[in-house]
Formats: structure tokens, sequence, C-alpha cells
């Protein structure tokens, strides 16, 4: 089995020069890299993943950290950012290590252990206790939600404060002055997910600018808690006419709570979803969405996590501008 050592003899260059060129770390000329190149071909030289590891101080694997909670009402845009996640280091010849836990324990573990180049958080809160962790360890990090204080820090994420307000500009612009927010559990709330404070907030503020009578009423995913979720929006709105649902898991929920309370959409009532696009419309009623593009979302970490493990890069938040697809469940109130 021929050696690095073989391919520097037959390339006429020294070994480090070889390794140079194959892990790309410092600048070769081209005749020096296509004189390798060929040794290579001609020896059908394969150098070996661990060795490549070991000389650069690299384990090819980015750490995603996903809190089982998460799954609990998103699941759908969970996998999606996994498979972003998942697809975009492969790309960049990486593995992925998922892990479950949300302590800050376990990131310190895994972080400590040096078995990743890079760490991607996802389910962050606006003051995630993890955060301090992140100034200490070696390893980059990039985080799938924006915190209160992103001082340092690297972030992605759907811009959820613009999607709150544009939801309510579609609906106002469709002439309805009653709407509610339907959103995350309440247990996701009282902890400050940051996805679930950070539509509320939008929602709000454009529902107080545009005059609309507005609520917020968090939601479980069960058919009979969405369907309590519904009951209490229209007690707390008079003349409510329009639903923002934030809760993928809940939106079969909410349209069967409609159907029984006999309200045709958007006839009666419209419904307008926030979750990934494919899931809002392949419903019994397809609905108008704004798309969150979980994939994309994974796609951008990834890349973000790598450009930091050669060097130290500014901090940065990317908020991605909330797209609105139309699917025909939005419309005028009606004049009964």
């Amino acid at each position: 089995m021929p050696t690095i050592a073989d391919v520097a003899r037959l390339a006429g260059v020294s070994v480090s020069t070889v390794s140079y060129a194959l892990s790309g770390k410092r600048p070769i000329s081209e005749a020096t890299r296509d004189r390798v190149a060929d040794a290579i071909r001609q020896l059908g030289f394969s150098p070996h993943a661990g060795a490549q590891a070991l000389a650069s101080n690299r384990t090819g694997v980015v750490g995603l950290v996903v809190p089982l909670r998460a799954l609990e009402t998103n699941s759908a845009t969970v996998m999606e950012v996994v498979t972003g996640v998942i697809t975009a280091a492969r790309t960049h010849g990486d593995d992925v290590l998922v892990i479950t836990e949300d302590d800050v324990d376990a990131v310190q573990r895994l972080a400590a252990g040096s078995r990743v180049d890079a760490l991607v958080l996802m389910d962050v809160e606006r003051h995630d206790p993890r955060l301090p962790l992140l100034e200490a360890v070696r390893q980059p990090a990039v985080l799938i939600g924006v915190p209160s204080d992103t001082h340092g820090l690297a972030c992605v994420d759907l811009d959820f404060a613009a999607a709150g307000r544009l939801a309510v500009e579609h609906l106002a612009g469709h002439g309805h002055t009653g709407v509610a927010l339907l959103g995350a559990p309440a247990a996701a709330i009282r902890r400050n997910a940051n996805y679930a404070v950070r539509i509320i907030g939008g929602f709000r503020a454009e529902a107080v600018r545009s005059g609309a009578r507005h609520t917020v009423v968090p939601c479980e995913t069960s058919y009979p808690a969405a369907a309590a979720a519904v009951a209490q929006a229209f007690d707390e709105v008079e003349g409510l006419t329009a639903l923002v649902v934030h809760n993928e898991a809940a939106l079969p929920g909410v349209l069967d709570a409609l159907a029984r309370r006999g309200l045709s959409v958007p006839d009666d009532v419209s419904v307008l979803a926030v979750s990934p696009r494919g899931l809002a419309e392949h419903l019994a009623v397809p609905l108008s969405v704004i798309d969150v593009p979980s994939v994309e979302i994974g796609h951008i970490a990834v890349q973000m996590a790598v450009e930091r493990q050669d060097e130290p890069l500014p901090a940065e938040t990317r908020l991605l501008a909330p797209v609105l697809i139309e699917n025909g469940s939005c419309a005028a109130p009606s004049a009964g």
C-alpha cells in the first residue's frame, strides 16, 4: 500500500508539501499541486481520514444539539433543520453528531472531549443558560435562534418578529379587524423560547399599529387543546374573523375545531399558518403560509460554522425575511 512518503518521492517534494496539498492549509504553487495529484493517481494513494484529522487537529464532525423538548410541537420543522445540517455538513466532508440533552453539562462534555469541530445549537431561549459556556470552548458555535443578547454570537433564523408583522399586515389587507395568534404551548412561552416570543412581539406590535382587535392564545397540540384555544380566541376578540397559527402540530386540530363550530375556511374565518410550507399545503384545507425555511436555515448554520473553524469572525445574526405563499385560506371577512 503506497504511503505519503511514496507520493512525496514520486512528486519530487517533501512529505509536508504533500500534506499541505491534501489539507489546503498552506498555499502551494499550481505546478506543485499538479505533480502531487499526478503522483497520487499513479500510486493509487488514499489518505487515511484518521491521519488527516490528527494532522489537522480536526475531527470532521459537527455537533448538533437538539433538545428533545423541541420535537414536542415542532417536529417537522426540527427534522427539516436536522436534514439541512446533515446535507450541508456532508458537502464539506463532515459527519454530524446529534445530542438530545438540553443541559449545560451535556454541551460542555461534547466540547471538552474534542469530539467535534463546531457546535450548532437549536431551541435557543431568550436568556439561554448554555450561552456563557460558548465563550469558554474552543469550537466555534452557531445558534439557530436569536437570544436577547447576541454579543459575540453567530445566529441564524427566520425573522419571526417580521413574520408576526407580515401576518397581521396580510390579514388587515383583506379587511380583517379582529385577529388572533394561536401560538406555541404555554411552557415554551414561559421559558422564553425565542421563536415563540419573537413572533408574539411582531404580531402584537402590528396589530396595535393597525388598530386591529387582537389576542394571543398559547396552544397545546392535542385536538381538545386546539379546540379550547380556538374557543378562547373567539371569546377574547369581538368579531374575530382571522387566525394566525404558529404551532404546526396544532394545525389539524384547529381546522377540526373550526369545522365543528360550523365555520368554513376562508368563507367564515381566514387561517394563516406559520410553518414549513409543505406541511401547511397538505392539510385537509390547504393553508396560506408564512414559510419557515428550515432546511435552508440548517444549511446556513453549517456554512457559518465552517467559516469560523479556520479564523475568528465577527459576531453575526442572519435573519431570513419571511415569505408568504397564498393557498386560498385567507379572504375578506364575510358581510354577515
